[in-house]
């Protein structure tokens, strides 16, 4: 395999977690008697341009099905980020009602519906059935495809370039990077700014989140990379923040490299920091695995010692990341008993791969648990509050990244 964005030869292996099923296939009762596709989940990284990506995957048409079951409006701290970047933004560039903002991956409108009640025109592009229906009933105009250069195109040449262009989460999922930066660059207009948000790679390593790979995120991202990246499209980066949102993530904010704003410090110094970390070296990437294993290994004897000592330990958040983890652990129903989730589209079906089922968390009030692992680690404290409120009990709480630890 060749590297995505510059072609070189892809020799070195950064994480290999064996073979699983897509994260976000979860099951239905029907499903549970039906063969389940499983597919590698190894990550390489090009010594050249530094990009870690997966090394196999399916086409993102099989990924992101119309019933594809994340929905970004089911954490109430994201929906507050969201609220808070959209009021930022707007201040920032002077958008108004003759602007015009596409947010690429809108899912469930949970950011967009900001703009709308700001009087400000907005068009999504989701291709999933499921989060765009959603996102229309907000009074948001869905464009229900994949994002590329040919659709940026046929925007473009309807007189549809943007003002700004947000794409959170989204470039990590994008299995041709290059074709999906080519398109940002014809939809954004001469002066307009793009942002975009992706985990860092830098703080996946810091705090061993394995568990943040799965198939549908095609590639893992440092912002030395990211500049590679868009710098060969003609679009330059020319702000960074950097966030504490799933784990650690940047956003960047993106011109066009002919009308180069002034480049603000953050950059330089977070791409010394970068450099500083060993990011461009192949001993901080070759390293990762034996954390990957360890983490593996304790939650495998913790869950087995509950077993033996008749503790009951049941799991909360049915994340694409808890699947990532249960899977390579090899957990199943017998060591963690069902996970409680708040999204109605998980509720009543059961978690890829380890099978295990999915309830509502009002359940939770009639169980008493000992333990509860949190499988979305990154809201751990939205999730303790959630629990404390239907819980009878006292449960410890736990989580496996970036070790074992009760909370």
């Amino acid at each position: 395999m060749n590297c995505r964005h510059c072609n070189t030869p892809l020799e070195q292996t950064f994480l290999d977690l064996g073979f699983a099923p897509p994260s976000n296939a979860y099951l239905t009762k029907r499903n549970l008697s039906e063969s389940e596709s499983y597919f590698p989940l190894r990550v390489k990284i090009c010594t050249s341009c530094w990009l870690a990506q997966t090394e196999d995957y399916r086409s993102p048409d099989e990924l992101f099905t119309e019933d594809y079951a994340y929905l970004s409006s089911s954490s109430i701290t994201w929906l507050e980020h969201a609220r808070s970047f959209s009021k930022t933004i707007i201040d920032l560039l002077s958008l108004n009602d003759r602007s015009l903002v596409v947010e690429v991956a809108s899912n469930d409108g949970y950011l967009l519906k900001n703009f709308v009640h700001a009087g400000i025109p907005c068009l999504g592009i989701e291709p999933t059935k499921s989060t765009a229906e959603l996102a229309e009933r907000s009074g948001i105009n869905v464009l229900r495809q994949f994002f590329s250069e040919s659709l940026a195109r046929r925007l473009a040449d309807d007189g549809k370039q943007a003002d700004l262009i947000v794409g959170n989460n989204v470039l990590a999922h994008t299995p041709d990077i290059n074709d999906f930066c080519r398109g940002l660059k014809i939809l954004l207009k001469p002066n307009g700014t793009v942002t975009l948000e992706f985990p860092h790679i830098m703080r996946m390593i810091e705090q061993r989140q394995f568990d943040t790979v799965y198939h549908e995120h095609f590639s893992y991202l440092s912002l030395h990379t990211v500049i590679k990246i868009f710098h060969k499209v003609g679009l330059s980066v020319w702000n960074v923040d950097q966030l504490n949102t799933h784990g650690g993530s940047l956003r960047v904010y993106i011109c066009h490299s002919e009308f180069q704003r002034q480049v603000e410090k953050s950059v330089s110094t977070l791409i010394d920091l970068e450099a500083s970390f060993g990011l461009l070296e192949i001993n901080k990437y070759s390293s990762f695995q034996r954390y990957a294993d360890r983490i593996k290994n304790d939650l495998l004897a913790f869950l087995i010692e509950q077993k033996r000592n008749h503790k009951e330990v049941v799991a909360y958040g049915a994340a694409a990341k808890g699947n990532t983890l249960l899977n390579y652990a090899g957990i199943k129903p017998d060591l963690l008993k069902c996970v409680f989730d708040t999204s109605i589209s998980k509720q009543g079906k059961y978690m890829p791969g380890s099978h295990i089922p999915i309830y509502p968390p009002a359940i939770l009030s009639k169980m008493r648990p000992d333990y509860v692992l949190i499988l979305p680690w990154n809201i751990a404290p939205e999730i303790k509050l959630e629990i404390s409120n239907l819980s009878q009990s006292k449960p410890y709480y736990i989580v496996a990244i970036p070790k074992l630890q009760v909370l």
